[in-house]
């Protein structure tokens, strides 16, 4: 594999540099993209040829049986010698030959493999890369010509890179570009490491089907397939892949965001995956349903959502699925209104993984009265749903240095009755800008997870009794201290505490004016009761 980490984000810097000036920073990646799926595709369409042509004697041979498939529909329906059908014009061979009128070819070029393979309509030909503002060209050929020139570097052929160099690729350009301006790329991605660490948590079996509502570049999805591939693949012409006999995982996916949804498309087609993935607004109008009009429920779900989404009440109140059966959300934090749409979509034996703001599991606690937040953290208590709650680092996600949870919600719990808290807020490693989980990190909060055990500074598990005691405040820094320094508590916290010792405070004067009383003892110069 030529291209590892390091080379791959120089490679990606200097593309970047090609096209800076006409293009908005955070708009890099809807240009470069596309362009690294076309010479993907453009390589391993060059490879399967090559494969053929070994086969049956021939470049030329080979060439012509791809051509009669081709006009038999035989490789747009998936049964090909070839995954895809690349036009002559499109083959990256051809691109570079072009000097003059590149933005038209190149535009023209996507939309020539989009007709031939009409999976990848609305996928690669989403941008329009001769396009003008005010009479300008946005990009300019001579642009368009540097920018090919830095991309034809590294071929991405079968052999030459990782099958997920595009959401490498996507990482790379969010964190370099999105952040600090204005863009908030934790909208749209999870750190590789928390995907990971998701997935192992998870552990999909052969056939399950798998639903991120919230779906982004599809990330998620991706870390659940590789999972399966590592768990149960075999290793053939020097890649791990599935077996026959192992029934792939079905992914589902849903993005509100035009431009990431065709990223997320284009993951899925590099990855081979079985995934259908659908632009939409999943809490106004989920796509998945079932043909009595119902959501469609699934096996697993996981899910990063925006933090403490405003939706307004309506969305709530007049939703025709029903799923916001322990109670509607405040307008501002639409946290439990995701994780309820979460549980409406998951099957009477499924499990869920969830990332949230680290107030999803302790806003409301300790406060008098109603709170719209708490009341549903206790219904989710109190039907035994919630299995584990995982305290992350500070400084992981892209959009903010705050640390996050994971929840883990099982329907058909290991442990009934219990919850297992684990404060993986010291387990890092630091980095520049963000810190990050490494292998030994992420096996050990897995490990501690699917052993469900206690280890000092690290986890607990608590009765959901004992979640009732503490006015259902499920926060791992509650409950969990590091060894190595003292741990300053989350506002949230501090106020149940505060709360609590209130409470004791006045119970303990109760009791004692009712001794006194009996004693007949004086109280302020008075005597007690008179």
């Amino acid at each position: 594999m030529s291209l590892n980490l390091k080379t791959l984000e120089n490679w990606l810097w200097d593309a970047a540099c090609t096209i800076r000036g006409p293009v908005d920073a955070p708009k890099y990646k809807d240009y470069i993209l596309p362009l690294i799926f076309l010479k993907r595709l453009s390589d391993v369409f060059e490879d399967e040829i090559e494969h053929l042509a070994q086969e049956y004697g021939s470049k030329e041979l080979a060439l012509q049986i791809v051509e009669d498939e081709r006009r038999e529909g035989i490789i747009s329906k998936g049964r090909g010698a070839v995954r895809f059908y690349i036009p002559n014009m499109a083959r990256w061979s051809e691109i570079r030959k072009q000097s003059t009128g590149l933005g038209q070819y190149l535009t023209d070029a996507v939309r020539a493999v989009a007709r031939e393979n009409p999976i990848l309509s609305g996928v690669i030909d989403v941008v329009d890369y001769n396009a003008t503002v005010a009479g300008q060209r946005i990009i300019p050929d001579d642009a368009l010509k540097s920018l090919i020139n830095v991309l034809s570097r590294h071929r991405l052929g079968l052999e030459d890179v990782e099958p997920d160099i595009l959401g490498r690729a996507y990482e790379y350009l969010l964190k370099k570009f999105a952040e600090g301006q204005g863009q908030s790329a934790g909208e749209f991605y999870t750190p590789r490491e928390v995907a990971i660490l998701m997935s192992r948590i998870l552990e999909p079996e052969p056939g399950m089907t798998v639903y991120d509502p919230a779906c982004g570049s599809g990330g998620l999805l991706i870390k659940c397939h590789l999972r399966l591939i590592k768990r149960y693949g075999v290793v053939k012409n020097g890649k791990r892949v599935l077996p026959h006999e192992v029934e792939p995982l079905y992914l589902f996916g849903q993005e509100i965001n035009p431009s990431t949804f065709a990223i997320a498309r284009m993951n899925a087609v590099i990855h081979d995956m079985e995934a259908d993935i659908r632009l939409g607004d999943t809490m106004r109008n989920p796509a998945f349903k079932d043909d009595a009009g119902r959501l469609r429920t699934f096996d697993m779900v996981v899910a990063n959502p925006m933090w403490n989404q405003e939706f307004p009440q309506e969305v709530y109140e007049k939703d025709p699925f029903d799923r916001f059966k322990f109670g509607i959300p405040p307008s501002d934090k639409g946290d439990w209104g995701w994780i309820q749409h979460m549980l409406a979509s998951l099957s009477e034996t499924g499990r869920m993984a969830v990332v949230l703001d680290t107030g999803a599991v302790s806003r409301g606690s300790g406060t008098r009265g109603r709170n719209r937040e708490r009341d549903i953290r206790k219904a989710f208590v109190e039907n035994d749903l919630i299995e584990a709650v995982i305290l992350l680092p500070e400084n992981l996600f892209y959009n903010t240095t705050a640390p996050g949870i994971i929840m883990v919600i099982n329907r058909r719990k290991r442990h009934p009755g219990e919850i297992l808290l684990i404060n993986a807020s010291e387990l890092y490693a630091k980095g520049r800008p963000k810190n990050y989980l490494t292998e030994e990190h992420i096996s050990k909060i897995a490990k501690i997870y699917h052993e469900w055990k206690e280890e000092e500074g690290l986890s607990k598990v608590i009765t959901n009794e004992e979640a009732a005691r503490n006015d259902y405040n499920l926060s791992p820094s509650r409950y969990v201290a590091t060894n190595d320094h003292e741990d300053v508590l989350p506002l949230e916290d501090a106020v149940v505490l505060l709360r609590e010792a209130e409470e004791e405070r006045a119970e303990a004067d109760r009791k004692l004016r009712e001794v006194l009383g009996v004693l007949g003892i004086r109280i302020g110069g008075r005597k007690n009761g008179i």
